[in-house]
């Protein structure tokens, strides 16, 4: 990297270096979850600690994969991450384990086949087409707003076929009320309350689910009642699932539940990537101008088709440096059901293993200078293991919609990034964990056009 390069360090979350009380602990995770990750943890593959219960903080690959693959049934999600998604999500997909979350994951697979991702990429060129019109104006601008608005409208159409039941304004005003609310953790898990005793969050974030949950109906009840042929979307293929072993079919709870976890989790991610790689593109001129150089070499004026993304690999590689500094989740919980040995050191059953994936993607033995940012980490035939890098998880419980997320994200962030120039803008963001790594207050740049 050239010593411009090297000069900018992106934003990243505090680290504490002294070992926090209980009360530092539950404000701190209230405020930044990220802040939990102590200064050790970037630097050894497992951290072993005790508040209430005895906890552990792994941040090793092949600790990962066994976590994650070869022992998978040992770590169940934790009871505190599931209940502050209960509220939204129910038993869904992503809060469900064993065999409830298996038939639930053959139910929706289908939907996200390689052939299906790319029949709908014509959808995501038109979205990334609006969003250029939007932002012609330049000016100083907040692009996570703009990128949520972006992908919203394209896993409508994935999930429902369409948006018509839709407010994207305040299904968007919901998800981040609910996420500061029910989605932080409650400093009644730190003081040892019971679990079945209400958490503040979750009873104020009652408008914010009732918001999301009506719309949702809404768009399933018109769907029943049309007799037109199936439209071959998500809905479609929930409303057909059936589990082979008990024939059980989705309630319209069930319905609900999982439909509003994929229509959040289909765009808060990507929208979450293409806003944090513009804001490192704005800060790295020469990873931009090379960025450009290779969009405008390829598309020639044209919007980003899923043909394009193969011409494009640096794009690509900004995408995924992108998501190792700032991954989705940052932060995982698994219980533990049964004793094990991870890097060496007992596990014992209801211990907490905490997954601090920022940790992981940031560690002091597994990358170069890992605070900087820096594509080349990413190049064509570069190696690593495979459990070193997890911005979408790993083994059975992989990301069922990894790849629509990364043609989506590549076909916005080429197109925008051939039609404009980004540069820095105050206020600087901060990276802080609630549900996702979200930018606080926002990722601000100045939108120019090119010379």
């Amino acid at each position: 990297m050239s010593e411009a390069a090297q000069a900018f360090i992106p934003a990243a979350a505090p680290v504490h270096k002294r070992r926090l009380s209980r009360l530092e602990i539950a404000l701190a995770a209230r405020r930044n979850v990220l802040e939990l990750i102590p200064a050790i943890s970037y630097r050894q593959p497992i951290v072993t600690g005790e508040v209430l219960r005895r906890w552990h903080m792994l941040a090793d690959p092949a600790g990962y994969k066994r976590v994650m693959l070869d022992n998978l049934a040992n770590y169940p999600k934790s009871e505190i991450m599931r209940r502050m998604l209960r509220p939204a999500i129910g038993e869904s997909l992503f809060n469900a384990d064993g065999p409830e979350w298996k038939w639930q994951r053959q139910a929706v697979a289908p939907v996200f086949t390689h052939r299906n991702v790319v029949a709908l990429a014509p959808a995501m060129s038109a979205t990334a087409a609006r969003a250029v019109q939007r932002l012609s104006s330049g000016g100083r601008t907040e692009l996570v707003a703009e990128m949520l608005t972006a992908t919203f409208d394209v896993i409508c159409d994935v999930a429902l076929s369409g948006r018509e039941h839709f407010d994207a304004n305040a299904f968007s005003h919901a998800i981040t009320r609910y996420f500061q609310t029910a989605g932080r953790t409650s400093l009644l898990d730190f003081l040892g309350v019971p679990e079945w005793f209400p958490r503040p969050g979750e009873l104020i974030a009652g408008a914010a689910v009732r918001t999301m949950h009506g719309m949702v109906a809404q768009a399933i009840d018109a769907r029943r009642a049309q007799t037109a042929s199936p439209a071959d979307d998500l809905l479609d293929h929930m409303l057909a699932a059936q589990d082979p072993e008990t024939g059980r079919r989705m309630s319209p709870e069930d319905l609900i539940y999982n439909m509003q976890f994929f229509i959040v989790a289909g765009h808060e991610t990507t929208a979450l990537a293409i806003s944090w790689a513009l804001y490192l593109l704005a800060n790295s001129p020469e990873h931009q101008d090379r960025a450009r150089a290779e969009a405008r070499a390829q598309l020639n004026g044209k919007v980003a088709q899923a043909g394009d993304l193969d011409a494009m690999p640096f794009i690509n590689q900004v995408l995924e440096e992108a998501m190792r500094l700032y991954p989705p989740v940052g932060l995982l919980a698994r219980h533990v059901v049964a004793r094990d040995e991870l890097c060496g050191r007992t596990i014992n059953p209801n211990d907490i293993l905490f997954l601090p994936i920022w940790a992981l993607h940031r560690h002091e033995l597994l990358w170069e200078h890992p605070e900087m940012f820096d594509p080349g980490r990413f190049a064509p035939g570069t190696v690593r293991d495979r459990y070193q890098y997890l911005p979408f998880g790993a083994g059975p419980r992989v990301c069922v919609g990894a790849n629509f997320a990364m043609m989506q994200a590549g076909i916005i962030l080429a197109t925008l990034i051939q039609n404009f120039r980004f540069r820095p803008a105050q206020p600087q963001p901060k990276p802080v964990m609630t549900m996702t790594v979200r930018p606080d207050p926002g990722i601000f740049l100045m939108v120019e056009r090119p010379d």
